[in-house]
């Protein structure tokens, strides 16, 4: 890991690291942010003026933006205003890293489509590793511009806001329920975010550290796969694929495994179909 929190500097929760990270509101105050907010936001409609004319959202790794762009954005993410609620909530000693590699800029539509984008209005849990013992992944959301006209409820925490412009939320990516509530308003003023994570391992977790850095990796990037070639769904295959991202959704409510499970499941019968078609 990168960065070990200063057991001096953490708060009083104890316990596992695998216990719920309560989802926790703040908001950028100080003049020198709000300044970066609104000058992200600006070059965010700009560069990307023709997807914010589009219905369907736009999901961005940070890391594919302008070195420029990344370096304001890392001013965000680093932010102590963020790694002070965190480090307040976490055991003293828990290894830390920002998992910059799957950050995302988020330009939000929140459409009910039935493909990719459902499931912000469906109950979901954002990840599907609870199960580590070892590890949790606190997700940010960074609000460059936003209204009032969306509400996000953590169901897990208990804790309900309606985001706009300079606030962000912390969540446990793996462990909290929530979901959207709210309409689109055409006209309104675009919803333009940041997605950021970071990787908390409990004290001396080693090789179990590292492991789930590989294993969040591989599910960042296998999920937010399936739900861009499903976003808005046109052809078939593209339906087909939304169709089973809402179905993995629901089955990881009742348990992690059970997608995976389904998947392996999949995987098997279609290979025995195939060895019996191809087989004398």
């Amino acid at each position: 890991m990168t960065d070990i929190l200063d057991s001096t500097a953490a708060g009083t929760t104890r316990g596992a690291v695998s216990s719920l990270f309560p989802a926790t509101i703040g908001r950028f105050e100080a003049p020198e942010d709000r300044a970066l907010i609104d000058g992200l936001s600006r070059w965010v409609e700009q560069h990307f003026r023709e997807q914010l004319g589009q219905r369907p959202s736009c999901h961005v790794y940070v890391e594919t933006l302008p070195a420029e762009i990344v370096a304001l954005i890392d001013r965000l993410r680093d932010s102590p205003v963020i790694r002070e609620l965190i480090v307040r909530q976490v055991p003293a000693g828990s290894g830390f890293e920002p998992m910059k590699h799957t950050d995302e800029l988020y330009i939000s539509h929140y459409n009910k489509d039935r493909g990719g984008d459902q499931g912000l209005f469906d109950r979901h849990y954002d990840g599907n590793l609870r199960f580590l013992s070892s590890s949790m992944v606190v997700r940010a959301l960074i609000y460059l511009q936003s209204d009032a006209s969306y509400k996000v409820v953590f169901g897990d925490s208990r804790v309900e806001k309606a985001f706009t412009t300079y606030d962000f939320g912390l969540l446990d990516f793996h462990r909290e329920l929530h979901w959207v509530e709210g309409n689109y308003t055409p006209g309104g003023p675009q919803r333009i975010l940041l997605k950021c994570n970071y990787l908390v391992t409990a004290p001396g977790a080693g090789a179990r550290g590292r492991f789930a850095l590989a294993a969040n990796t591989a599910v960042f990037y296998v999920v937010k796969a399936a739900m861009e070639y499903s976003k808005s769904p046109r052809t078939p295959a593209q339906k087909a694929v939304g169709h089973l991202c809402n179905l993995f959704r629901r089955l990881n409510i009742v348990h992690p495994l059970v997608p995976l499970a389904a998947i392996a499941a999949s995987a098997i019968g279609v290979a025995v179909l195939a060895y019996v078609v191809v087989t004398p």
